[in-house]
């Protein structure tokens, strides 16, 4: 019985502890397949214990970045938009990956090669920062393995 009322206290007491914090991880930036072009960043984003928001992502990698969404259109054929900035809810996992949510890279710099690392600065309306390495991948290259 004393066992049984021990599990019954630690299960309750796991069901209100804090989901944890605000994370980001797997980062990744494409290069573009044309010198000139925009190139890409993704990333997995894991929220904290309180909805946040991504307001903004940047790089001294590239001149500007922007956040993107690509999603079928009409016809079916697949059209990107900017967001302003990128709901996350508690506890959830949000990706930002090839054909869905991701970061324009504007005006990426030369000496940007594969094979390097560049880093993300990840902004929230909560004031939290985090701060990011993405491995660069040429236009032709898989993703990195997670």
């Amino acid at each position: 019985m004393r066992l049984i009322s021990a599990m019954t206290i630690a299960a309750a007491l796991c069901a209100c502890a804090p989901k944890g914090e605000l994370t980001a991880e797997g980062a990744w930036v494409r290069l573009p397949a044309v010198a000139g072009q925009p190139g890409a960043a993704y990333f997995a984003l894991h929220g904290g214990a309180k909805p946040d928001t991504l307001l903004a992502v940047s790089t001294p990698a590239a001149l500007r970045a922007e956040m993107h969404e690509s999603m079928k259109g009409d016809h079916g054929m697949m059209a990107m938009t900017p967001l302003k900035d990128v709901a996350l809810p508690a506890g959830e996992k949000l990706a930002f990956a090839p054909g869905g949510k991701h970061v324009m890279l504007f005006s990426i710099g030369p000496a940007v090669k594969p094979g390097q690392k560049v880093p993300l600065t990840l902004s929230f309306a909560s004031g939290t920062t985090l701060h990011l390495e993405a491995k660069v991948v040429g236009a032709g290259d898989p993703a990195p393995l997670p």
